[in-house]
């Protein structure tokens, strides 16, 4: 493995070569968890980075894995991960309407456990691509899937670091605990997401606190829920919706998600492999 070990990161990414920011593979997998489920995930890497490297899950929106997730496991690979972005649904089932995103979201996540056996599949899947790294695993999601990946979290998944955009807050049961408690936590939280109230802001800080957790919140101002998707705002004027694009949010949370990713895997960016052309 070629890696360099960090404490500034996205000053490198600024400096790495062209070549090294493209050729971005992909495949579609499809897997199924111990009781048939199927499902169906998406897995991004460039060829210009050595193997074995870091993965990062990406957990979608209520809108099931569509483009949006894809791309941002696009973006992960540029910066050199593995990425796969994953089916919390089964089959890449995906809404069009907010009603059927609420249905699906909600029939995900009604019984922890079954979204757990899910995420765990998931995981299991990625840990056996040959490109990854195993034992240096993160999970990001947006909305739904920030929701998501904290409760994986608080349920004492094996994560190196877990993020969540505009996701929700509150812990579904048992709040972290020390002794089960193993990713370092980020959360980038919209201040004017009207989906989280400042008790849940205050709640998830003093639990993380008691857990003696890693953990850091950022609250952006002028930011509504979904501020990281561009298409937050036709979104909001289509379905009439308390959601919004913020470009300088987005921008500044994905650097802090690529220096905590940097930092927690005790690694920087791998260095390309020479382009020998």
């Amino acid at each position: 493995m070629q890696y360099n070990f960090v404490k500034f990161i996205f000053p490198l990414i600024l400096l790495l070569p062209l070549h090294a920011l493209s050729a971005v593979k992909h495949e579609i997998v499809h897997y199924q968890t111990t009781d048939g489920h199927k499902m169906r995930g998406y897995i991004a890497f460039s060829e210009t980075f050595p193997s074995p490297r870091p993965a990062v899950i990406v957990v979608h929106e209520w809108w099931g894995l569509n483009d949006y997730a894809m791309k941002r496991a696009n973006m992960l690979a540029e910066a050199g991960y593995l990425a796969f972005a994953i089916d919390m649904y089964g089959e890449g089932k995906k809404a069009e309407h907010p009603d059927n995103a609420k249905k699906f979201a909600q029939e995900a996540t009604q019984k922890w456990p079954i979204a757990q056996k899910r995420f765990q599949v998931a995981l299991d899947t990625i840990k056996q691509h040959p490109k990854a790294d195993k034992a240096l695993i993160a999970a990001i999601g947006y909305c739904f899937g920030g929701g998501v990946v904290l409760q994986m979290a608080r349920m004492g998944e094996p994560l190196t670091a877990v993020a969540s955009f505009h996701g929700s807050l509150k812990p579904v049961g048992k709040p972290a605990q020390a002794s089960s408690l193993k990713a370092a936590i980020r959360v980038f939280n919209g201040a004017d997401d009207k989906m989280i109230t400042t008790d849940d802001i205050s709640a998830i800080k003093q639990e993380m606190q008691k857990a003696n957790a890693n953990f850091k919140l950022y609250n952006y101002p002028n930011a509504k829920h979904s501020f990281t998707n561009p298409a937050a705002d036709q979104i909001a004027k289509q379905f009439n919706l308390p959601v919004g694009y913020n470009a300088e949010a987005d921008q500044d949370s994905w650097q802090k998600l690529l220096e905590f990713l940097a930092i927690q895997f005790e690694r920087a960016m791998p260095e390309p492999i020479p382009n020998e052309s």
